[in-house]
């Protein structure tokens, strides 16, 4: 059977992405978030995962705003990168793992997670930020699921406590021996729009992660407009970090944590390994 061994959050941002492909990771400003990435890359290869479940958000390159799924998950061999704007970024298509997402997207459906299978998904940078770091050549396949951050009506914050849950019994269902890791990208605190422009809530980053950590659960209380007002209107993607968490076995600890104010958000990463 499949084992779930690890989880980790990061965060997501045109910012990375941007910093990567220039080669500027080694700018004073970049350091340290990529060295965290690297610390990362080093605790996940320690982990042996034979696949990568990634949730992440969609930003308008699948989807639009005349139909948005409330999750979704990508069944393929591989996973085209999508343009946002600039042209493709210069990466081979992602190895997605057919069998495993096809497992999962039957066992979702069956635990009253209804979904949207993609059988074409292309990647944007919630995907492509944190993962040429953490999973360099695409050494492990994966499979991608995303949650609606987007377009009204959104889910709970409790649904998608709910749908982590359920990806963890799903992914644990699995008949063969897969060591399976979970990543939940997005976030932290940001505000893109309106007179807060810019802020950083770095406080309430800190208390998130907290939380994360020790109680995660009591997460499912807050709803999407306590986390826009407690860090910022976008920083609702920290919803993917709360499926993320939910999916592994407890009882499972924080083994790292990295948090960098910097900019226009609170970047952060933390490693989540079961006892």
């Amino acid at each position: 059977m499949a084992k779930v061994v690890a989880g980790l959050g990061c965060s997501h941002a045109p910012s990375i992405a941007h910093a990567y492909d220039a080669g500027a990771s080694r700018d004073p400003g970049m350091t340290p978030l990529f060295d965290a990435f690297a610390q990362a890359a080093r605790w996940l290869a320690e982990q042996r995962p034979d696949a990568l479940v990634v949730i992440y958000n969609d930003h308008v390159d699948n989807y639009f705003f005349d139909a948005w799924p409330t999750f979704a998950i990508g069944i393929a061999d591989d996973f085209q990168i999508a343009d946002e704007g600039w042209g493709p970024r210069r990466f081979a298509a992602v190895p997605g793992h057919r069998a495993l997402s096809r497992h999962i997207a039957a066992q979702l459906l069956g635990r009253g997670i209804d979904l949207m299978t993609s059988h074409r998904m292309e990647l944007d940078h919630g995907f492509l930020s944190p993962m040429p770091m953490i999973n360099e050549s695409w050494r492990v396949p994966v499979v991608p699921i995303t949650i609606n951050v987007v377009l009204d009506p959104l889910p709970t914050p409790a649904r998608c406590w709910t749908l982590g849950a359920a990806l963890g019994a799903a992914i644990e269902s699995y008949p063969e021996d897969l060591r399976v890791a979970v990543i939940g990208t997005g976030g932290l605190s940001h505000q893109l729009t309106g007179p807060d422009f810019g802020k950083v809530f770095a406080h309430w980053d800190r208390e998130f992660l907290t939380l994360l950590d020790h109680a995660p659960q009591s997460l499912v209380r807050y709803t999407m407009a306590d986390f826009a007002h407690l860090g910022g209107e976008h920083s609702i993607e920290v919803v993917q970090w709360l499926a993320m968490r939910a999916a592994l076995p407890e009882p499972s600890r924080m083994e790292f944590r990295y948090y960098y104010p910097f900019g226009l958000m609170g970047y952060a990463v933390a490693a989540f390994r079961p006892s």
